[in-house]
């Protein structure tokens, strides 16, 4: 960006000589250098930004909201073009480091602050945020502004806010902050100590239609799963301990979870990977377990959403193989989900439910086939990549063998009706199975014994399996 009143004329000063006569003192430097070096003194740090244009904003913002504090107590406070315009410029700036440190030493958290706190008007309290969310970016800025006990406290008062473009903010720049490993721990001890933190993310979870508020909220509550698990359970168990749920009003965060991952299924798919990693991270306790089977829970419509995720959206038989690799981030955490559920609510396995682990199965074989034929170089440039590949097939693998050992005939008929279940996707479902889950591998075959003699035949010879039924 321009800073304003930063123009500078050159002036032509050629009128010194250069004869080794010259008897009189030296002319002054040229206008332009002098003009020159204010500029350089100007600027802030290396960048071309002008510390006067700066004082000059934060001093008209500072002005403005003493203005609105004189006048009606419920007036709003009135923001024109021009400022609202110079204030984007400083959000702008602010991602510049030498302007973050600047804005740092200047006070300028603790006059966005007082701003924040007196001002009426949601599009000025959007822009303070976030002018304060781009100086987070940077380490010792983010440290600085984290040590402020009022700036905390103000802004997790700010999740209760009703504009989405101030909670956005407001969210991207908790997260900011909870991503520094080094002030992390001051954040999750004040939003354990607020407990309305929880219940203005399940609100925003549970009402909002924002696409963007909601994929940060996602990403905000994932991220304090992720990082304190006791505040995970603390939110489970606190949201539903009501003694009257059927009348309770309150959202808890597994509806609002669960509300939030259906608003986005259309709207933004990718999104869908911090929610369903938030839901699979409660699995990983008893609170959240129990939570989610309990009588009056949602666990059921979790299930059935997911499972329709899956089924529908994810990992399509039309989809290339090559699927598996851009899905696998949303893959693995559903798998766990309907794995840790399907154990707990007994649930039923339907047809297309097993096509669907069995084509992951397959189009994961398809992969491996495809990349043992490239070059090595190909092979090393997705070492990373299998990692998290090998996981989600291990999930794939322990689910499907739980859901075989209980698996009825008449669902069996149906796969194999329906193609779900061919003799290229049943190999490979297999051969990924083995030797880990051999009882599961010689259940399925008895009953293709009986469903599909043909293909069982081509199990027991490819793999050496008998049919005999483990007891």
């Amino acid at each position: 960006m321009e800073s304003s009143d930063r123009g500078s004329e050159e002036v032509d000063g050629d009128s010194c000589g250069s004869s080794p006569e010259l008897d009189r003192n030296p002319s002054p430097p040229p206008e332009e250098d002098e003009t020159e070096a204010g500029e350089e003194a100007d600027a802030i740090g290396q960048t071309i930004y002008s510390k006067h244009w700066l004082f000059s904003t934060l001093t008209r913002l500072i002005q403005m909201v003493s203005d609105q504090e004189c006048g009606p107590s419920d007036s709003s406070t009135e923001l024109t073009d021009d400022l609202e315009e110079d204030l984007c410029k400083v959000w702008d700036m602010a991602m510049d480091k030498d302007v973050a440190i600047f804005l740092q030493e200047f006070k300028a958290p603790d006059i966005l602050l007082g701003v924040i706190a007196k001002s009426h008007n949601p599009r000025l309290t959007e822009i303070c945020v976030g002018i304060l969310g781009n100086m987070a970016c940077f380490h010792d800025a983010c440290v600085s502004l984290s040590q402020n006990c009022d700036l905390g406290a103000v802004l997790l008062l700010l999740l209760g806010d009703n504009d989405p473009p101030t909670l956005l903010e407001t969210c991207r720049l908790l997260l900011t902050c909870l991503s520094q490993a080094d002030v992390a721990p001051v954040w999750l001890e004040r939003i354990r100590q607020q407990s309305a933190v929880c219940s203005s993310l399940c609100f925003i979870m549970s009402s909002s239609t924002n696409v963007d508020l909601l994929v940060k909220v996602g990403e905000l509550l994932d991220k304090l799963f992720d990082e304190d698990e006791e505040l995970m359970k603390s939110w489970v168990s606190t949201l539903r301990s009501g003694t009257d749920l059927q009348t309770d009003t309150q959202p808890d965060v597994l509806s609002s979870l669960l509300e939030a991952a259906k608003q986005l299924r259309s709207e933004s798919p990718e999104a869908l990977e911090v929610y369903l990693h938030s839901l699979q991270l409660l699995t990983t306790v008893e609170e959240g377990m129990q939570a989610l089977v309990s009588d009056h829970s949602c666990g059921s419509a979790v299930w059935t959403f997911v499972c329709e995720l899956l089924c529908e959206d994810f990992c399509q038989p039309d989809d290339p193989p090559l699927i598996l690799q851009e899905q696998k981030a949303l893959l693995a955490p559903a798998l766990a989900l309907l794995s840790a559920l399907h154990s707990s609510l007994h649930t039923h396995i339907s047809a297309e439910l097993l096509g669907s682990l069995v084509r992951i199965l397959q189009f994961n074989a398809d992969n491996h086939q495809s990349r043992t034929a490239g070059n090595s170089e190909s092979e090393e440039s997705h070492r990373e990549d299998d990692e998290q590949l090998k996981a989600l097939v291990e999930t794939t693998a322990e689910f499907l063998s739980d859901v075989l050992l209980e698996l009825q005939k008449d669902v069996l008929l149906s796969v194999v009706r329906t193609g779900h279940l061919s003799e290229k996707s049943c190999v490979s479902a297999v051969g990924c199975l083995l030797p880990q889950h051999t009882a599961a591998v010689q259940h399925l075959v008895c009953m293709l014994s009986d469903v599909d003699p043909i293909l069982a035949d081509i199990i027991k010879k490819d793999f050496a399996i008998s049919s005999n039924k483990s007891s």
